[in-house]
């Protein structure tokens, strides 16, 4: 799955894997706001992200452990990400309300639907900015200081130090940095 390569999600490690999920976001999702125990369950979910990472609750991911989240990330509630491949977010990125990122792909052909799908990773680029509802597909590298527009859907890659809008979303100006 990591690797890109075919798996079958609905298998007994598959569901075992995310099963050991759910308590660590349960506890994400109730534990009293700004104390230490909060960014501690941060931390486990998402052992391989800077330790200062935020994650707003509510928050829904597949593993948590495929999220490679940079320094001084803040991702506001209402984010899912389905971290089947790996999801990488560089530092002094903002996530507004409700943003989503799948990694997961599923076959057209419903005989091949019925046994197997397959993942492709996520890149998001430093200090971007993802506005509210925007939904981010397989496979897509969003570059450094890129603004995605609310609910815009992103389903090709997009240059660095660009504004993209709309569904799907398009480049529509180029940045001054």
């Amino acid at each position: 799955m990591i690797a890109g390569e075919r798996y079958w999600a609905h298998g007994e490690e598959m569901i075992n894997c995310r099963t050991k999920v759910k308590p660590i976001l349960h506890k994400l999702n109730v534990t009293e706001y700004y104390t230490d125990k909060f960014q501690d369950v941060i931390n486990e979910l998402c052992p391989n992200s800077a330790k200062d990472l935020h994650l707003e609750p509510p928050f829904y991911c597949d593993y948590g452990d495929l999220i490679y989240a940079e320094e001084n990330v803040f991702i506001n509630f209402g984010a899912v990400i389905l971290d089947g491949g790996t999801v990488k977010i560089g530092a002094n990125t903002l996530m507004a309300p409700g943003v989503h990122i799948y990694t997961a792909r599923h076959p057209l052909d419903i005989a091949d639907r019925r046994e197997w799908e397959d993942s492709k990773h996520v890149v998001i680029g430093k200090d971007c900015w993802i506005g509210g509802r925007a939904t981010i597909l397989p496979g897509v590298t969003i570059g450094d200081r890129c603004v995605i527009g609310a609910a815009s859907v992103v389903t090709k890659s997009i240059p660095a130090d660009t504004l993209a809008v709309g569904n799907p979303a398009r480049v529509v100006k180029k940045l001054n940095q």
